[in-house]
């Protein structure tokens, strides 16, 4: 018999992220005080610029941020890496979870996600019986 705990292996895995956004948006995952806390870096985006969205038990966590100044200036670019757009998403399986019970806040460019931990569900052991 496999033990349950190999179904939820992947509880906190992405789904694929696009090519590199996962790069951006690096994130740590612990347990605390009957929760998970996902730390997550989101550097150069501001509060307002990240949204969180929670569906069919996938919190998904995007950072988008636009620029309406252009660069009018007499420079020659080299090499230009930071844009006047950039967005970046990741998404998690958490499963059951009332959005009401997930917090966040967000601090010097790192944003600190508290889901609660569902209850592990105890085996129980059914005999069931064979009819002649």
């Amino acid at each position: 018999m496999l033990p349950s705990k190999m179904f939820f292996d992947h509880f906190f895995d992405d789904l694929e992220s696009p090519k590199g956004f996962d790069k951006m948006m690096k994130c740590d995952i612990y347990e605390k005080e009957g929760n998970y806390i996902i730390e997550m870096d989101v550097p150069g985006f501001k509060k307002e610029d990240i949204n969180m969205e929670l569906e069919d038990g996938y919190l998904r966590i995007s950072a988008e941020k636009k620029s309406d100044e252009e660069d009018t200036s007499d420079k020659k670019y080299v090499r230009r890496e930071r844009h006047s757009y950039s967005k970046c998403e990741r998404q998690f399986y958490v499963g059951n979870v009332s959005e009401e019970n997930i917090k966040a806040k967000f601090n010097n460019g790192i944003l600190e996600i508290s889901v609660p931990k569902e209850e592990d569900k105890k085996e129980t052991k059914k005999t069931i019986m064979i009819e002649d």
